[in-house]
């Protein structure tokens, strides 16, 4: 009988080394030689495709942004699932959270990897102090290695996106104290795809007012305001006046003194993409950006303030700022998005002008990532603009520009950065008075053009995203485009 066992026993071990061979296909490789073909592979991962396309848009609004929790220690590792848990509070500068249980009556996805902590060894005969033999310790709320994704949260506006590397201590409501450390993209969005732009809602910008004078007005959805001299807004704009005194320059005579009037009217958007593609420990393919709608209608009266001898004069108006909440698929990934709107000028001092231009338009700004090229700049625009006012006298140059300055970056780490600068430049060699048909009053001539300029860069911090990290600021890409509105040459 014993030997019958044996002899099974011997025959089973033999079928299951022979499957073995068959599916690992008789390798002969040397532990070196796989791990060096493991590192390749996730230096450069090959393509494949996404397990899933998750959607891009708003988060809900009327309720709490459901938070996200992803167990990095599971076959299914970056899959994010909706949970009922919260963040209590949050200590950026130690990573301690306090993670609250989901309330009664609610469930929350069940760790797949319980903390040591949640349970005690059965034949744990340790009686803690205080506690009467039997006692259950309540279950952590969370294990080691979850991924907490957040909206934000106390002592986290800018959201919360972490790994749990410690459980402290569980309360007696299931709530845990955890220590945790940053956490990338790609552990909650695994190898699923996702890409989509989300307006942002106008009414949750504030707006801090630098200069007397700025008034704001926004219109959304069900919601409809308008503007302070009655023009009615597009649904999702948000519109900024101003009217402002610039300074002259160093050594000027007052009578080189010049004011900006006009309006800014924008509709930003968020652009978001993800492709979790490839057998690598990176995505395949990643993109954080702006775009939207631009529109402007400004003034620019008298000498253009003095020579500015090369160095512009820029006056910031208005700041602006948001954090909003984009939902991809189950993660909650809070935006911040920061605004400053400015008027700059540039002039040889010679001229005086009294200029108006309506401009119109589109941007696109962002930074891409592909394996093959790495994070690369996007700068697009595509803007008209048509002549309202133009009466030039003397001889000279004078550049103007009411531009925006946006900073764009996830969960308070900074990702892009671009400057838009629409402008205006008129240049004349003599007096001359002109309108956009081309008329004119006096000898000389004159020619007015319109324009802009983009320039940003790419920030460390886009390595949040999961890819490699790249060690100084790209830039994103320098867009120079000018347009002749209008010229003319002046007869007596």
């Amino acid at each position: 009988m014993h030997k019958l066992r044996r002899h099974a026993l011997i025959s089973a071990l033999s079928t299951i080394t022979v499957a073995t061979l068959l599916a690992t296909g008789c390798s002969t490789h040397s532990p070196a030689t796989a791990d060096k073909a493991a590192a390749s592979t996730a230096e450069t991962p090959a393509p494949g495709a996404a397990e899933e396309h998750l959607a891009v848009a708003s988060a809900p609004t009327g309720g709490a942004t459901p938070t996200a929790v992803a167990d990095t220690n599971t076959v299914g590792q970056g899959k994010a699932k909706k949970s009922a848990l919260k963040v209590a509070s949050y200590d950026k500068k130690s990573g301690r959270a306090v993670i609250a249980a989901p309330p009664s009556g609610s469930r929350a996805e069940p760790s797949a990897t319980p903390s040591e902590t949640t349970s005690p060894a059965p034949d744990d005969t340790a009686t803690p102090q205080g506690t009467s033999s039997g006692a259950v310790k309540p279950k952590a709320a969370v294990a080691v290695g979850d991924v907490i994704a957040s909206a934000p949260a106390p002592g986290a506006p800018d959201g919360v996106l972490a790994k749990v590397t410690e459980i402290v201590d569980t309360a007696a409501d299931g709530g845990t104290t955890v220590e945790t450390e940053p956490a990338k993209l790609n552990s909650v969005l695994g190898k699923s795809e996702a890409d989509g732009t989300v307006p942002v809602d106008p009414s949750t910008l504030k707006v801090d007012p630098l200069v007397q004078g700025v008034k704001v007005s926004w219109a959304k959805t069900g919601d409809l305001s308008f503007g302070p001299e009655g023009a009615k807004l597009p649904l999702g704009s948000l519109r900024i006046d101003v009217g402002a005194a610039v300074e002259t320059a160093p050594g000027a005579p007052a009578s080189a003194a010049a004011s900006v009037e006009g309006f800014v009217q924008l509709a930003p958007e968020v652009a978001f993409s993800y492709d979790g593609s490839g057998t690598g420990s990176s995505p395949g393919g990643a993109f954080l950006g702006l775009t939207g709608e631009w529109a402007s209608q400004w003034q620019l009266k008298s000498r253009a303030a003095g020579a500015t001898n090369g160095t512009p004069i820029r006056i910031p108006f208005a700041a602006l700022h948001a954090d909003p909440v984009i939902q991809v698929g189950p993660v909650p990934i809070v935006v911040n998005l920061d605004l400053v709107c400015y008027f700059q000028v540039d002039a040889d001092g010679r001229l005086t002008v009294d200029v108006e231009q309506d401009l119109k338009g589109d941007f696109r700004v962002g930074g891409n990532f592909t394996w093959a090229k790495g994070w690369t700049g996007v700068s697009e625009s595509h803007m008209t603009g048509e002549p309202l006012k133009t009466t030039v006298t003397a001889t000279g140059d004078v550049k103007a520009a009411m531009g925006a300055e946006a900073t764009v970056g996830l969960y308070g780490m900074v990702g892009v950065t671009a400057d838009m600068a629409p402008y205006l430049r008129a240049e004349a060699d003599a007096t001359a008075g002109g309108s956009a048909d081309g008329a004119g009053s006096a000898s000389g001539s004159w020619a007015l053009y319109g324009g802009i300029d983009l320039t940003g860069t790419l920030n460390l911090q886009l390595s949040i995203f999961g890819t490699p990290i790249f060690q100084t600021k790209i830039p994103l890409g320098a867009l120079h485009k000018e347009w002749l509105l209008t010229k003319g040459k002046a007869h007596t």
